[in-house]
C-alpha cells in the first residue's frame, strides 16, 4: 500500500484519496437500452439477457414456492443459526427505529399531524456475483417489514450451477423472513423488471454493481431508489495504541469485496505504519482471494496516510465521509463521538466491520463515495414517508386568516388569499358543526 505523508498539507483533504473510477455515464448509455427493451417486450427481455450476462436461462423469472422451501429445508444448520441470530440482532436494532405519529396544536382548534407512512410495495436487490449475500437479505427486509411495507419483492441474479435460480442461501435467507416472491434477474434487467413489471415497485433498494447503479439511476422518479451505491470502504483512524494486526485484517475484510474497493489507514503513528505494512503480506497471502485484496490495496483509493495529530485525521476522516469508520485511538468513544460523517463508525479494537456486516444488529446497506455527509444508512425510516395531515377549525382559520392573505398577496397570488377569504367571511351559523 502507498503511504501518504500529509502532515504539512494545508488545504481542502476531500480530494487527497480520490474513490476508483466508475465511469457511471458510459454505463447509462448501455444501460438506457436494456431499460427500453424490458419496458417493451418485459419477461422475455429479461431471461433474454440472463442469458446473456448470466450465462444461464432461467425457465421463469419467478422462483416457484417448492424451490424456496428446499432452500430452506436444506440449508447448513450452523448457517441457519448465524442467520437467525442476525436477523434477531437487527430486528432488536431496528424495532427501536420505528416512529410514532406527533401531534403539534399550533393554535387552539389549529392541529398538524405527522403521520409516518409506509410505501406500498418495495423490491429488494440482492447481488450474486463474486459473493453470495445472505445477509444483504436481512439488511433490506427486516427494516421494511418493520416499517409496515405490506408488499415486498426479491431479485436476485440466476446461477448456472444451480439451474438458473438465485443462490440457494439467498433464496433460505428470503424464506426464512418470509418473503415469498423472489426473481431470478439480476444486473440492470432486474432493476427494470421490478421498476416496469406487471407489478412494478414503488421503492428499489439495496446495493449492486456499476450497471444496477446505472439502471436505479436512470429510473429514478419512476421509481424511488435508496441510493446510487459505489464500491465498498473502509477508512480506520488510528493513533500508536492500535494493534496493527487487527489494522491490517480489517483493512484487507473490505478489500475482499471488489478490485475497486478502498481501504485507507488515517493515522498519527509512523510506527503503526510500519507495522501495518510487516503484517500485510502475511494475511493477504493467506487469503482465499488474495489476488483481488492485492489489487485493491495497490490501488489509488487505498493509502495509509501520515497526520500530524488526531484533529488532522478527524478533518480527514469527515471529509472523507466513509461508508465504514473504525476508531481505534484511545479514549475511542471520545473520539468517535467527533465524527460527523461517516456511514457506520465502530468504536475500539473489539469493533470490526465484519461484524457490522453481519451480527452487529446495525445495517450494512451504507452511504458510499462520500454521500455519508448528507445521506444516512438503509433505516425503517427509508421505508416510511412523513405526512402531515392539517386539521383547523373555522375559530383557527379565522384567528390566522390576516397572515395567510397578507402573504399571499405579497407573493403576488390573490386566489391564495380568496381561498382563505371566502372561508373566513362565512357567518358562524353556516359552519357546519
Amino acid at each position: 500500500m502507498r503511504v501518504l505523508d500529509v502532515r504539512q498539507e494545508v488545504g481542502d483533504p476531500r480530494g487527497l484519496v480520490p474513490r476508483a473510477a466508475q465511469n457511471i455515464d458510459t454505463a447509462e448509455a448501455a444501460v438506457r437500452g436494456v431499460i427500453d427493451d424490458v419496458r417493451l417486450r418485459g419477461e422475455e427481455a429479461v431471461l433474454d439477457y440472463c442469458e446473456k450476462f448470466d450465462g444461464v436461462r432461467p425457465t421463469q423469472l419467478l422462483v416457484p414456492d417448492e424451490v424456496r422451501e428446499r432452500a430452506l429445508a436444506e440449508l447448513d444448520p450452523e448457517v441457519l443459526a448465524s442467520l437467525t441470530e442476525a436477523t434477531e440482532r437487527v430486528r432488536a436494532v431496528h424495532a427501536d427505529e420505528v416512529p410514532t405519529d406527533t401531534v403539534t396544536e399550533v393554535a387552539a382548534g389549529g392541529f398538524v399531524t405527522q403521520r409516518w407512512v409506509p410505501v406500498d410495495r418495495v423490491g429488494l436487490y440482492v447481488p450474486g456475483g463474486r459473493a453470495v449475500y445472505p445477509s444483504s437479505v436481512i439488511m433490506n427486509v427486516v427494516p421494511a417489514q418493520l416499517a409496515g411495507v405490506s408488499s415486498l419483492t426479491i431479485a436476485s441474479p440466476p446461477q448456472a450451477e444451480f439451474a438458473g435460480w438465485p443462490h440457494p442461501t439467498i433464496l433460505a435467507a428470503a424464506q426464512l423472513l418470509g418473503v415469498d416472491e423472489v426473481y431470478a434477474a439480476g444486473g440492470a434487467q432486474a432493476i427494470a423488471w421490478l421498476a416496469l413489471g406487471p407489478n412494478p415497485v414503488t421503492l428499489i433498494t439495496g446495493p449492486g454493481n456499476m450497471w444496477v447503479t446505472a439502471a436505479k439511476r436512470l429510473l429514478r422518479g419512476v421509481v424511488g431508489i435508496d441510493s446510487e451505491a459505489g464500491p465498498t470502504e473502509i477508512m480506520i483512524l488510528a493513533d500508536d495504541s492500535a494493534n496493527a494486526e487487527f489494522v491490517a485484517a480489517d483493512l484487507i475484510s473490505q478489500a475482499e469485496h471488489d478490485v475497486v474497493a478502498a481501504s485507507v489507514l488515517v493515522t498519527d503513528s509512523e510506527q503503526l505504519i510500519t507495522d501495518v505494512q510487516r503484517a500485510l503480506p502475511g494475511q493477504v497471502a493467506a487469503t482465499k482471494h488474495s489476488d483481488r485484496i492485492g489489487e485493491a490495496l495497490a490501488g489509488q483509493q487505498s493509502a495509509l496516510v501520515l497526520v500530524r495529530d488526531l484533529d488532522q485525521g478527524l478533518e480527514i476522516v469527515n471529509s472523507y465521509a466513509a461508508e465504514h469508520l473504525e476508531v481505534q485511538t484511545r479514549d475511542a468513544g471520545d473520539v468517535a463521538a467527533l465524527v460527523r460523517n461517516a456511514g457506520a463508525v465502530f468504536v475500539g479494537d473489539w469493533s470490526p466491520v465484519s461484524l457490522g456486516d453481519y451480527c452487529a444488529g446495525s445495517n450494512h446497506v451504507l452511504p458510499t463515495g462520500g454521500c455519508a455527509c448528507f445521506s444516512s444508512g438503509l433505516s425503517v425510516h427509508s421505508f416510511m414517508r412523513a405526512m402531515h395531515v392539517v386539521d383547523y377549525s373555522h375559530r383557527a382559520l379565522v384567528d390566522v386568516a390576516k397572515h395567510v392573505h397578507t402573504l399571499a398577496y405579497a407573493e403576488d397570488l390573490p386566489a391564495h388569499a380568496a381561498a382563505v377569504d371566502i372561508r373566513a367571511e362565512r357567518p358562524a351559523t353556516e359552519i357546519r358543526l
